[in-house]
């Protein structure tokens, strides 16, 4: 792998990130393991808990095959491009099926004898759009992660597939702060200015995330190689995601459910199998101070 990536700041913050990655899915395998719905919460109910149990599996062993990857970047002198993508590509089936496992919550709203709006937003939409669109996007990447394939391809898709994650964490948790609204009422952004702030952030703030990702991924297509890429670019985006979800995160620690407990809270506490996200800084600030090697990206 080219110079521009062997920095140790960076290296660290890939085998920090990747372990936090790990580690929380592994919690999260074995809680949802533990604790299960009973018999009488209905065929679908348990139907989406155990497809989604199969698919954090298939992510708990791509979480873990990204630990030994990095591990190895860290230990050898350096670690040849087709070797890491042998290893990215395992990932990208295993993270292709997790996300391939939200397809049944995504009939959710239409199982219950009516048809329920509320629940389309929350789970209907967001679980329909990221089933399809991130499995179509990492099995486009895990073609052109061919060694036989030119690097501009893999580039391409690689960044279009993280484009497709930020849409996907905007779409998942401007759902859930709707369905909240649609549940405690206006009064609830309104009486309480710091979930307005919390309720503007995720629907707008990470909306113009994403659409700046749009924007990079429009003016790096085409790029040859690793080392040509904008950093700098790819570490605001990388930091402001991460920044997202642990900036939420701490306001709950500091001033708690404000406005009583309700369906924003417990999504983004409770079932927010996104949360890990919230470690990335740890890799986007070292990618803020790296620069191109040569500056020869297509404007």
């Amino acid at each position: 792998m080219g110079t521009n990536l062997s920095s140790w700041p960076l290296k660290i913050g890939f085998l920090l990130v990747s372990l936090v990655f790990f580690l929380f899915n592994l919690y999260e395998f074995i809680f949802s393991t533990l604790y299960r719905s009973p018999q009488s919460a209905g065929f679908w109910i348990l139907f989406t808990e155990q497809s989604s149990l199969i698919g954090l599996a298939f992510r708990l062993v791509a979480s873990f095959i990204a630990v030994i990857t990095v591990v190895f970047f860290i230990t050898k002198k350096d670690l040849s491009w087709v070797e890491t993508k042998m290893s990215l590509r395992w990932i990208l089936v295993a993270e292709a099926i997790y996300w391939l496992s939200f397809l049944p919550s995504a009939a959710l709203p239409f199982t219950f004898g009516r048809f329920r709006i509320n629940m389309l937003i929350e789970d209907g939409i967001p679980c329909l759009l990221e089933a399809i669109i991130i499995p179509i996007v990492l099995v486009k990447l895990f073609f052109v992660l061919n060694p036989r394939k030119p690097s501009k391809d893999a580039i391409k898709w690689g960044i279009i597939a993280g484009t497709a994650y930020i849409f996907v964490f905007w779409l998942n948790n401007m759902g859930n702060w709707v369905y909240a609204v649609m549940q405690k009422g206006t009064g609830y952004l309104v009486d309480y200015p710091l979930n307005l702030f919390s309720f503007g952030l995720t629907t707008v703030g990470l909306l113009v995330l994403a659409l700046y990702a749009v924007y990079f991924c429009k003016k790096s297509i085409g790029t040859e190689r690793i080392a040509d890429l904008d950093f700098r670019a790819i570490g605001v985006i990388v930091t402001a995601t991460g920044l997202y979800f642990a900036g939420t995160y701490v306001m709950w620690i500091i001033f708690g459910s404000v406005g009583g407990w309700g369906a924003w809270y417990q999504w983004f506490l409770g079932h927010n199998l996104d949360l890990w996200v919230l470690c990335l800084p740890l890799l986007g600030v070292p990618l803020l101070f790296m620069k191109r090697k040569h500056n020869t990206a297509p404007n």
